[in-house]
């Protein structure tokens, strides 16, 4: 029975933690149109703030339920491929969101100056955009072989 509390709690951390990287890329995706740098300052505030408020305690909840589960439901963590390889992919993902998150704060500190221009602006959400990508896509499919135990 803990076992499965310890997935639940593991799950609803999961989707916690992709609900809001992935919604990120939704917002920043919405002001470009705007080319605004006050919008963007506003939005990447935004993602700063959830960022702390979900995706890291999400974290910490993620890797403490899983290892817990795995250990309560007689899971090997390394021996088993589905789980050694989401672990790594998950792994990369924090390691691109460690500079993703000082470009963000960059990115909302320019965007807040009074001279910000919008193709600075541009230039910046190009590498974000590419972190982000690295960042989101490895926890996506860490989260497919999670589910679908693949490879075996």
């Amino acid at each position: 029975m803990i076992y499965l509390w310890l997935k639940l709690l593991h799950l609803t951390a999961v989707v916690l933690f992709l609900g809001n990287i992935t919604t990120g890329l939704f917002w920043i995706h919405r002001i470009k149109h705007r080319r605004s740098p006050a919008a963007l300052a506003d939005a990447m505030d935004g993602i700063i703030g959830s960022d702390r408020l979900f995706t890291i305690p999400a974290v910490a909840f993620i890797i403490l339920s899983g290892f817990s589960a795995a250990v309560f439901g007689g899971l090997p963590v390394l021996r088993v491929g589905w789980i050694a390889w989401g672990l790594g992919l998950f792994a990369f993902s924090g390691l691109m969101f460690l500079w993703l998150a000082p470009l963000q704060r960059r990115i909302r500190d320019y965007a807040l100056q009074p001279d910000a221009d919008w193709d600075t602006c541009r230039a910046m959400l190009g590498r974000w955009d590419l972190f982000g990508a690295a960042s989101l896509i490895p926890a996506w499919i860490a989260f497919a072989l999670m589910v679908l135990k693949i490879p075996a």
